[in-house]
């Protein structure tokens, strides 16, 4: 695999941005690991999203996503979202748009990556578990699947019990906002059970993490929704870097296996 820290301008941000992404390549003779590569000019791609205190350097520097993608054709991008939710802020940044809109243009003008449904996924965690499930739902036409691990899953939680240093308000607005600016998960769900096929959909979050009753509520209402392809796991486990790891290797076969 090659690994590239790419800076690009951002015209919906309005300045430089930043992503990591992993490219397969052919190799012979690298040790420790197994190597993609099947030289094709339009491989799958995974935007892969980091949570609210991380940055696009987060899972190179703390879980071992380059050694697990290498097991597959797969073009990886991790851009960095900051702390804006992957949401257009009612006060602030257009990351919604610049991450669903603009960066895969950006990605398919610089990288070998098809523009097929089949061939485009999303994963995440805690916030970016939130933005993967919203890459999906509200573009189920785009994405054939995506993988949530620990995600935000209910934002009224954030209304309920704001976390510290919490920017909520300006993210969101209010809790009555959330469904008409496109921000409310179980909204977007009963809209997206309705498309010709529904994206493929993978939650896992530990039992002991404060985001798990979150969780429960969403896999519960996309199973009263009758969704067509949904995995849903748990098992003991916090908010940490050893539970994302583990099931970030689950969550790449789901995908592509």
């Amino acid at each position: 695999m090659a690994f590239m820290e790419c800076r690009f301008h951002s015209d919906v941000l309005g300045r430089a941005m930043a992503m990591n992404v992993i490219v397969p390549q052919q190799a012979k003779t690298q040790i420790g690991m197994s190597s993609a590569g099947s030289g094709r000019k339009d491989y799958p791609v995974l935007y892969l999203l980091h949570g609210m205190m991380g940055d696009y350097c987060s899972w190179m520097r703390q879980s071992s996503i380059e050694r697990y993608a290498a097991a597959y054709d797969v073009v990886v991008v991790m851009p960095n979202g900051e702390r804006g939710f992957y949401t257009d802020m009612v006060t602030g940044h257009r990351y919604w748009t610049m991450l669903s809109e603009e960066l895969p243009g950006i990605v398919a003008n610089l990288f070998p990556v098809s523009s097929r449904r089949e061939d485009t996924f999303a994963a995440g965690l805690s916030m970016g578990g939130y933005g993967a499930l919203k890459l999906a739902l509200r573009r189920p036409d785009r994405y054939a699947g995506a993988v949530a691990l620990s995600a935000v899953a209910d934002l009224r939680e954030r209304f309920a019990n704001p976390p510290p240093r919490d920017e909520t308000r300006w993210l969101f607005g209010s809790a009555d906002e959330l469904i008409p600016r496109g921000n409310d998960l179980f909204a977007l769900a009963e809209n997206a059970v309705k498309a010709p096929a529904p994206p493929r959909l993978m939650m896992v979050c530990g039992t002991e993490d404060r985001l798990y009753p979150g969780n429960v509520r969403l896999r519960d209402h996309l199973q009263a929704l009758k969704w067509p392809d949904l995995q849903y796991r748990e098992e003991p486990g916090n908010h940490e870097w050893g539970f994302w790891d583990k099931w970030i290797k689950e969550g790449l076969k789901f995908l592509m296996g």
